[in-house]
This record gives C-alpha cells, structure tokens and sequence, in this order.
C-alpha cells in the first residue's frame, strides 16, 4: 500500500478510468486546479451553484470542497455537496483553508466535518486550528492567513486525534508530509520549497487527493499516493525551473509525463 510502486499502480487507474471530479473551490485557483486534473489523467468540473450541486455530485467519483474564498450562497453549497457525497457514498475532500483566521470560516469548517470527510487536507496551521475549533478548545488563531506558521511535526498529534474523532485521513503538507488515520502515519518526503510559492500548489495536493480516492478503495493509502504523486512530480519539475512561474508550468507538464520509473526511483514513501 505505501510503495512507489503501488503510487504508480494508482496513477494507472486515474489515467485508465478518466475518473470525475466535482469541484467547489475557490476563484484564485479554479482554472490551475482543473489544469492539474487534466494533466494527471482525470476529468474536472467546476460545479458550485446550490441549484445544481446535489444533482451533479451523484455522478462524480469524488468531491473536492475547498474554503479559499468562502462566500455564503458557496458555504450552502457546499453543505449539499458534501452532505449528498456521503449520503451516496461518494468520497470528498475537505480543504479548510486559513481554517482559524476568521470566525466565518471557522464555522463552515467545522459544520462540514458533521458531512464526514473521507480526507481532511491542509497545512499544519489549518490542521491545528480545526482540531482546536472542533473540539471546542481554545480558540486557535493562525495568525498568517492561509500560510502556515506551524511545521508539519507539530500538527502530527492534533491530526492523529482529528481523525479518530471525525473517522477521516488526515493528510498535513509540508517540507514533510504527514497522512494518518489516527493509528497508522505515513510519511511523504517529497516536494520543494519553491512550491510554496506557486499559489493553488496545496489546493492541487487537494484536488490530487480526491482522484486518488476516487480509484482507490482505501483512502488512507490513496491519501498518501496523493501526496507522492505532486511531491514527485514537483522534484521533476524542479529540475528545470528558474522561479515561481515556470515553476507552475512545468509542474503541469511533470504530471502529464510521470512514468513508473520517475515515481520508483524518486518517490520517498514510507510507513512510519
């Protein structure tokens, strides 16, 4: 389950199955995260009006719900989406960006874990800051918006607790990645820094997540591959990037072109 070889086995399935992927995300990062679906071999759809989404997600394979520029019409449709999803037995990801800034997004957050999440991603701040508003702690402020001023190591206790409680993975990104199930961890050591300076990365790690789900029966392993896949493929593009804006580019064209033998030799995966 938490090979290189098995992260492959995944990505052939996501290629060979065009898998859907229903999207409720937010505008800054939209047409990049539809990018990274197309280029990883699955099919997206930016599907966010309440009107329609209850419908669309029955069809999808897997759901990404995502709080970057939460408004209220999106926040009802996200709660019919997710409820819908796991009503229908339909894997959805929960990205509770800058989760712990604002009050109002705070409460979303906390409201769409009652549609229980299959995955919870986001990065060591946000994943401290859910933990904290859920179990009526403390209240958690991030102080930095949507950037993380914590290290992955630190949220590790408060994710294997979150997920326990909400019976989700929980995947924490950073130099390294962490993904549990509150009893097993995996560890992903993959990723560049410079990828932190391309706006929708993390969002892309989101939207990665739910392909991975929707082909992959076990969500903690599919969690994991996930995260291998854009490490790698972020390795790879790395090579020949200069900055930020190539940077994006190139991580599209890596994706595209990860093959069996990158993923063996450069993916560094492994069960604690």
């Amino acid at each position: 389950m938490f090979t290189a070889l098995e992260v492959s086995q995944t990505l052939r399935k996501i290629r060979r199955q065009n898998p859907l992927i229903h999207n409720i995300t937010n505008m800054v990062v939209t047409q990049f995260t539809a990018n990274i679906l197309l280029a990883l071999g699955a099919s997206p759809a930016m599907v966010n009006a309440e009107e329609e989404v209850e419908e669309f997600v029955q069809i999808a394979k897997a759901l990404v719900i995502n709080l970057g520029t939460i408004n209220a019409p999106q926040a009802k449709a996200m709660q019919l989406a997710s409820r819908t999803a796991h009503d229908h037995h339909i894997p959805w990801v929960l990205d509770p960006v800058g989760v712990g800034a604002c009050t109002y997004r705070s409460r979303v957050a906390v409201e769409l874990l009652a549609n229980h999440p299959t995955t919870i991603r986001g990065n060591a701040s946000e994943i401290l800051a859910l933990y904290a508003l859920y179990t009526q702690q403390a209240s958690y402020h991030s102080g930095h918006g949507v950037d993380s001023k914590d290290q992955p190591e630190q949220a590790l206790e408060a994710a294997k607790k979150l997920a326990l409680s909400c019976h989700a993975i929980v995947s924490i990104s950073g130099k390294t990645d962490y993904i549990t199930d509150g009893h097993q961890v995996v560890e992903i050591h993959n990723g560049h820094i410079m990828m932190t300076k391309v706006t929708g990365s993390g969002c892309s790690a989101t939207a990665i997540t739910a392909a991975c789900l929707a082909v992959e029966t076990d969500a903690l392993a599919a969690s994991a591959h996930a995260m291998a896949l854009i490490g790698t493929a972020g390795d790879i593009a790395m090579q020949n990037t200069k900055g930020p804006g190539s940077l994006q580019i190139a991580l599209l064209d890596a994706l595209y072109l990860l093959n069996e033998d990158q993923l063996i030799s450069q993916t560094n995966i492994k069960l604690q």
